[in-house]
This record gives C-alpha cells, structure tokens and sequence, in this order.
C-alpha cells in the first residue's frame, strides 16, 4: 500500500502531534527505514502504548520498512520520561522474560512475511550489551553537552527531587540506539509517543554530529491517549489498566472497554486503532449519530480491535459472554454455548451463589433451592413466583411447577447453572 501519504494518514488519524520539519517530504520521495523502541519493563504492553504500535503500523503500510525494537538494554536503566521518581531495577532475566512477550504481540500487528518491506525485530541489548562504559562515554559521550541534556523535559522536571546518573543518561542510550540502526540498518525515522520527544531528537542530533549536518534523520511523535477532560484513557472505571495479554486482561474485559466508551472517545479511537479507511469511518460515525441507542460506533470499534488483539476465538468469546450477561431473554442455546472458561470468566464478573453437589446429585426441590440461595425469603413466596408470576426460570426456561427437581443434569459442565425471578434478576449458580 506504498501510495499512502504517512503524515497525511498519522494527521487525519489524530496520530500526529509533532513531526521534524521535512519528514512528509523526504518520506513521499523515497521509501525508507523507521522505528519505535518498546521498553519490555512488564510482560505485555497496554492500549496506551499501542497508540505508537499504531504509528509503525502505518509506516509499513505506507511502504516503508518498519523495524520493532525491544529494549533489553535500555529497560536495565529505566527511562525517567513522565516519571517522578526512579524505577525499581528489574533482573537479567526477568528483562529477557518480558522482550519476548512483547515481541509476540508486536508481531500481531506488523507483517513480517510481506517481500517488499517486512517488518524486522531487533534488541538494543545486542549492541548496548556489548559496548563498555570507557567505549560509550568515547564514542558516544563526547558528542552530546551537559547543557543539551539539561534542556530535555524529562530531565528538567526530575532535577529537584533528584535523578540518578543512571537516568540522566537514558536519553544517550536511546540516542545511541537510533544512530546504531541509522548506521546498520539504514533507519531514518524513529516514531513514537510524545512523552518520547526528547529522546528521539537526541538521536537526530548524535546522527548529525558524528555523521554531519547533511545527515538525513527524522522524528515523528503521537499524542497520549486522552479522553475530552485531557485525562489519560486506558483504564476502566475501577482503575484496572487495559493490556494486551489475555491472562491479565480477558477478551471480554478488553471488548467491553471499549463497547462503555463515550461517543467522543469512540470517534477518536476507531480512528487510532482500527485499519478501517477514511469513508468507512465516517460512515459509520453518521450511522451512529442517526441511532446512537444502538451504540454501532463502539461496536464496530471493539470487534475490529478486540479481534486484532485477541483474534476470531477471542472476539467470538467476548461476543459470546456479551450476548449472556447483557441480554436478559437469552436462551438456553447461549448457555449451552458457554465452554468452562467463560463461565469461569462469568464468575468474575458477576456475583455468584452457592450450592451444595451433594444436594443436586440426590435432586433438590426447586423450592428448597430458591429459599436456601436467598432468591426468595419463604417457600409460599416461591410458590407464588411459581404458580401465579410465572416468573422463575431454570437456565432461561420456564420452571414447569413446584415439585420440580435440579439435578446435576441441569448444571453445565459439571460446575454452573442459572436462575432467574422475573426479567432483570438473574443469578449465576456454582455447584461445588
């Protein structure tokens, strides 16, 4: 897709914030080679840094070669961009544990097989790793002033509460990476976060100084991901960071992140995080606009990137939990649906009661059940509920009278069922 204008896409996108003077120009003349550091500080990245995932993304889908760094070496020191105080020093190995995890859901986005321009993984630690301290303050610590690095943001901003020599020099080491891919690899653009500027213009000016001046080197930055108040997105509303690993964030959490989003940061994120063309967006804005109630914009965001991340088991997942614990008329198909993990995961997001196996393997009266889980206060409320309301169902069917049984053949896998009093009272069931 090389007749794409990468500015123009990252502008319209809402994925450009700042860019070196010159970069769409050099950029439309010639295809090149650019990059964005990732710093494998956890095991997984977040819907936060996958904003500049998103930059690399469309590099490469402008036909420019995309390369994935992965900072074994730079996570050793920690970068103090948006921090207050110092990071805690992680293990060796600890370290290597996280780049690998983080290289996998890098390959999720980018195209490694493609002929023309794959997309290549490469860690700082290959080359950092093996430079000693006299050979970096030689080659790379004579070029770069005290006062320069003074000036940078992230270093201001630390300076009173105190900074360790080994932050202070984060900037150098990230400079010295771009240099390195400039001179190996023939990097010419590096991408990132806007937290990141100051690092990345350290890079250009290194390559200028030990290369001259004619030196052709870039920089183009994404803004945070914020909602309208300017407060940063990706978490829910009871805190809980959003990641892209499924352990700590289920497929079904990450959908419903964003199916709950406003209309004003929905607009904004089908735009950063979806592959979906400029016509297809708008399309389905103004559809959303003429029926807001039935929330397309959000659902048509949280399927493209939720299958991205999690894929088509993923999506069908959290479509599937979606179905069951947000449409109260479910039948009993969508129960049957339901595999041992989504039940599991039901179990985490909604309250559960509790019966005893023994009781259901010997067959429980329907009215013993509903009085010992508390669904109602007194057998003659159960039998109203019954006989004249019509209103309890077991697994999404009508109870067909008072003397009828649960038995273990009502609960699903062994483990679950479901209870309902009327349309809104549902309760999920686990039998131990």
């Amino acid at each position: 897709m090389g007749n794409i204008n990468f500015i123009e896409e990252l502008t319209w996108r809402g994925l450009l914030q700042d860019a070196i003077p010159g970069t769409e120009e050099y950029l439309l003349a010639q295809p090149v080679s650019g990059y964005l550091g990732v710093d494998p500080t956890r095991d997984t990245i977040h819907i936060g840094n996958l904003v500049s995932v998103m930059m690399l993304v469309h590099l490469q889908r402008a036909g420019h070669k995309p390369f994935a760094l992965v900072g074994g070496a730079t996570a050793m020191v920690g970068d103090p961009s948006g921090r207050d105080s110092e990071r805690q020093l992680m293990s060796v190995e600890q370290i290597q544990y996280n780049a690998s995890c983080v290289k996998n859901q890098l390959a999720q986005f980018l195209d490694f097989d493609t002929k023309i321009n794959p997309a290549e993984m490469v860690n700082n630690y290959d080359w950092l790793g093996q430079m000693g301290f006299l050979e970096f303050l030689r080659d790379v610590g004579k070029h770069m002033t005290i006062s320069y690095m003074l000036g940078k943001e992230s270093v201001k901003r630390r300076l009173e509460g105190g900074i360790s020599y080994t932050e202070f020099a984060y900037q150098l080491l990230q400079g010295y990476d771009y240099y390195h891919l400039y001179k190996h690899k023939g990097v010419q653009i590096q991408v990132g976060g806007s937290d990141q500027w100051g690092n990345i213009v350290t890079g250009t000016e290194l390559i200028r100084r030990i290369e001259g001046h004619e030196a052709k080197a870039f920089a183009a930055v994404c803004p945070l991901l914020t909602d309208e108040q300017g407060k940063k997105m990706g978490k829910t509303a009871g805190g809980k960071q959003i990641w892209l690993d499924p352990k700590q964030t289920s497929p079904y959490e990450f959908y419903q992140y964003w199916l709950g989003m406003g209309d004003p940061e929905a607009e904004k994120c089908i735009k950063i995080f979806t592959l979906k063309d400029r016509p297809t967006i708008e399309g389905i804005i103004e559809a959303h606009q003429q029926a807001p109630h039935l929330r397309q914009l959000q659902k048509e965001l949280g399927e493209a990137i939720t299958k991205r991340v999690h894929g088509e088991s993923g999506l069908a997942s959290a479509l599937k939990l979606t179905e069951f614990l947000f449409n109260k008329n479910s039948k009993i198909d969508a129960l049957k649906a339901l595999s041992i993990e989504d039940w599991q995961e039901v179990v985490e997001v909604q309250d559960t009661l509790m019966l005893d196996k023994q009781k259901l393997e010997a067959g429980m009266n329907i009215l013993d059940a509903l009085t010992e889980l508390g669904i109602v206060q007194s057998k003659s409320e159960g039998r109203r509920s019954i006989e004249k309301d019509q209103s309890i169902r077991i697994n999404t069917e009508k109870c067909e009278g008072t003397d009828q049984t649960l038995t273990m053949e009502d609960v699903f896998h062994q483990r679950f069922l479901q209870l309902q009093k009327g349309k809104k009272r549902r309760y999920i069931i686990e039998v131990r």
